[in-house]
């Protein structure tokens, strides 16, 4: 019998032992706690175990499972909280109360509960991987489709009637071409650390809408791209990451809550089950999947969490689902990384992290994409993860690191989050390389001038962050007045525009198409007032009207279902400043 030699935090070492594979699942001690094979030589086995090994002793045994730490997959995902290793919190809160006892040896989906399941396919059908035997409502708004597994094909030797059935419960049984017969049930396992197979990446060119104007219109993400959200702490990180949960376009979010505070998590745990989803007025968590691993639980687990939820989405993304992952923060998971590394004496690399951390960023990033799966239908995987590197301090590794993977990079400012600016995105210090990619999708669907319009409001944005840097050394009133129309116009852009009030009706979330009516406004009311200051008219009596003032409440002003009321506008913005232009001549003469 195998035995414990060696504890030192979560890892664990095993003397003179052969029995045990690279990445295998085992149980160590007597409480069998959850590890993972990760270091293999001829004097010791090395294991990460998952879970906390207070009061584990030498001599305790290990015992293999022969098979890697793998995801259960079936119907019962979806509206549930899991924690790192795919544990449902849920039922463990019913067996052990308000903290998971060391061991706690639950299966991961409900195995009794009975699904209407409607069978696709009847004997004599040919099915090769990825192919749909069976489906059936796993909430009212998620259709539960099974698959054929990767890498398993034959022909039907039995399909069952519909009706209710267990994840347990064969369905289909199907003959491989070498004579085998396999039965295939509503539930699959999938290793975690190991992407699943698809037919071909497809381009990716069209926007995840989130209603976020920032977002949407000046730093887009597109479905199947990843994007990383930097900030210190206070800057809103966890909030933006909420409002792109609650309102972006996909399908199925899958939260990772990994490392976070527990009452961070208390509070996404509690807000999701309160909120409607706007698309089908049903609650959120009809389309959600939480996985929870706060700081207070084993760090190993925190390592494991990023892949679970990874899996997990890939799984949905094989039915033809467009999945949004919300990793939240990437930065614990690589500090669970770090102490890991240390504990296994390995050479530490900046500031301590071990040197894979950058390839095991990349492993993670890369995983999203649009494909078409086996299956042939369409799907993606769209990766955003917060990152909170120590002080705000964008040099940091983990920070540079997820730079390199990623194409959109939304960096949170501490000075806008305390100016009560939300979201507190950077326009300045961040960039999506989506934008060209998405061009065809807005020409098509929104306006063949949306790209036109965010490039012209872009370059005011860059001109009023150069002409600050003069204000701040000589003062705004040595400037002409056409500079000063810039600080002013950027300024209606800044607070009109990119601000946006989580808590009103009609700001929370704006469509595309509002998105765009709102830019045209804004380069209306610039124009107008260039022409005027171009005749000589002082800014200062245009100013005096409030018209600037009345721009930026456009967005509390006109609803989201009455875009009519733009033209309103519009008129009134070239009926007043050519009154004050009139009016000032008259004067001169």
């Amino acid at each position: 019998m195998n035995t414990v030699y060696s504890i030192n935090g979560p890892v664990v070492k095993v003397k003179d032992t052969s029995d045990f594979s690279m990445l295998e699942m085992v149980y160590v001690g007597s409480k069998h706690l959850i590890g993972e094979v990760i270091g293999v030589n001829s004097e010791e086995t090395t294991i990460q175990v998952y879970e906390v090994t207070t009061g584990m002793r030498p001599g305790e045994p290990v015992t293999g499972t022969g098979a890697p730490v793998s995801a259960a997959l079936g119907p019962g995902i979806i509206s549930n909280i899991f924690d790192g290793i795919e544990r449902p919190l849920k039922k463990i809160e019913e067996l052990s109360g308000a903290y998971v006892s060391k061991g706690s040896n639950v299966d991961s989906l409900d195995g009794e509960k009975k699904w209407q399941v409607t069978v696709k396919v009847s004997a004599g059908d040919k099915l090769s991987s990825g192919d749909i035997y069976a489906v059936c409502p796993e909430t009212p708004i998620v259709e539960h489709r099974c698959m054929v597994p990767p890498s398993m094909s034959g022909e039907v030797i039995f399909a069952a009637p519909d009706g209710e059935y267990t994840i347990n419960d064969v369905v289909c049984k199907i003959k491989s071409a070498d004579g085998n017969i396999h039965e295939l049930t509503l539930c699959q396992k999938w290793p975690i650390k190991q992407a699943r197979p698809f037919n071909k990446r497809l381009p990716i060119d069209r926007p995840l809408i989130t209603g976020q104007r920032v977002i949407d219109t000046i730093l887009p993400i597109a479905k199947g791209g990843t994007a990383a959200v930097p900030g210190g702490f206070g800057t809103g990180k966890t909030m933006t990451q909420h409002q792109l949960a609650k309102w972006c376009d996909a399908d199925i979010i899958v939260y990772i809550g990994c490392g976070e505070r527990g009452n961070e998590m208390t509070q996404v745990l509690e807000e999701f089950s309160g909120l409607i989803d706007p698309k089908t007025n049903r609650p959120l968590t009809d389309r959600t999947v939480l996985i929870a691993n706060t700081s207070n639980m084993p760090v190993a687990a925190r390592e494991a969490s990023i892949y679970t939820g990874i899996t997990i989405a890939e799984y949905y993304r094989d039915m033809g689902y467009h999945i949004a992952i919300m990793a939240d923060s990437t930065s614990r998971w690589a500090e669970a990384l770090r102490e890991i590394s240390g504990r296994l004496e390995e050479m530490p690399a900046e500031e301590g992290f071990p040197a894979y951390l950058p390839s095991r960023l990349a492993e993670f990033y890369e995983r999203a994409g649009y494909v078409e799966s086996l299956n042939g239908k369409e799907g993606s995987v769209t990766i955003i993860g917060a990152v909170s590197p120590q002080g705000s301090d964008f040099s940091e590794p983990v920070t540079q690191n997820t730079k390199r993977f990623v194409r959109c990079f939304w960096a949170l400012d501490k000075s806008l989050a305390y100016a009560r600016h939300y979201p507190a995105i950077n326009w300045n210090n961040s960039y999506s390389e989506y934008t060209d990619d998405l061009g065809e999708y807005y020409y098509k669907n929104v306006d063949k001038d949306f790209l036109l319009c965010r490039r012209r409001i872009s370059s005011m944005l860059i001109e009023e962050n150069k002409l600050m840097e003069i204000v701040k050394l000589i003062g705004a009133d040595v400037l002409p007045d056409d500079q000063k129309l810039i600080i002013e116009a950027a300024r209606v852009i800044r607070v009109g525009f990119l601000q946006q009030n989580a808590y009103h009706k009609d700001d929370t979330y704006v469509p595309l198409s509002k998105q765009f009516k709102m830019m045209q406004t804004i380069l209306k009311l610039y124009d107008e007032c260039r022409r005027a200051v171009d005749k000589s008219v002082p800014l200062s009596k245009v100013l005096s009207t409030g018209i600037f003032e009345k721009v930026i409440k456009m967005k509390y002003d006109i609803p989201n279902d009455k875009p009519e009321l733009f033209r309103d506008l519009d008129v009134e913005i070239e009926q007043t400043v050519r009154k004050v232009v009139r009016k000032y001549e008259s004067e001169a003469r």
